[in-house]
């Protein structure tokens, strides 16, 4: 009798241990996956941002002044363009609803000037931004449309432009008297600021929402200024390699 309880109750340990093990095995899994999709994100996006173009440029905005020749007030604008693309591999239909960046965060900002961020001007007449109060924004939202207007923010459906502003306001007054004409790419070096205190590093958060209630979002980081932007002006640079921009399903 007790040989055959012994007998019981050492399989019931058995069993006991086989679904220990089963249950850990498969929080490992568990773990393991969500540990792959934290790194490597969705493989299979309907829509990829496939690129990102930066543009550095210095602006003085002409103030009235009665008594000097010149008396513009400097700005450091980058504008940032980000573009959405449809996945050719992606076999079903999707719908691009809205495009919003969000949760900007500075998480290094400028020494000097006012840091902003600034949507695209809906009145202004040949050219995209405009640094005024209005448009100055927390959030951007871009609506899918058949169409794209940038002014509007509006972009298409099946892919398209995003578009931004991180400007620095505010970085002084360039006065003179003397100058013929004015060449905005020397204003910063006029004014002794130098790329270190300009040096910005912000992120922000791009989701991605479809008429299907799928919603993706990554986080994007940027770096500024671009290059040598106060001694030698206007500058650019085209972001291909987006490996570190996760996707993840919300």
């Amino acid at each position: 009798m007790k040989d055959n309880l012994q007998k019981f109750l050492n399989l019931r340990q058995f069993h006991i241990c086989i679904i220990f093990i089963f249950i850990i095995s498969i929080l490992f899994i568990v773990g393991v996956i969500s540990l792959i999709y934290s790194v490597e994100g969705e493989n299979h996006l309907p829509f990829q941002l496939s690129k990102i173009v930066l543009i550095s440029t210095i602006e003085g905005i002409d103030i009235e002044d009665t008594t000097n020749r010149w008396n513009l007030d400097v700005n450091q604008n980058n504008d940032i363009y980000l573009y959405i693309k449809k996945n050719e591999q992606y076999e079903d239909t999707e719908i691009i609803e809205s495009i919003k960046l969000d949760n900007f965060n500075f998480i290094k900002a400028p020494k000097v000037g006012s840091a902003k961020i600034l949507k695209p001007d809906s009145n202004m007449e040949g050219s995209i931004f405009k640094n005024t109060k209005e448009n100055e924004v927390n959030n951007i939202e871009f609506i899918g449309s058949m169409d794209s207007s940038i002014k509007e923010l509006k972009i298409s459906n099946q892919g398209g432009l995003v578009i931004f502003r991180y400007a620095i306001d505010d970085l002084g007054n360039y006065i003179s008297n003397e100058d013929e004409q004015i060449n905005h790419n020397e204003l910063l070096k006029n004014l002794n600021i130098n790329n270190e205190d300009l040096k910005t590093k912000f992120s922000f958060d791009i989701y991605m929402y479809l008429n299907s209630k799928k919603t993706y979002k990554s986080t994007i980081i940027l770096d500024f200024p671009i290059n040598d932007i106060v001694n030698e002006g206007t500058q650019s640079t085209e972001i291909t390699d987006l490996e570190n921009i996760v996707f993840k399903r919300m």
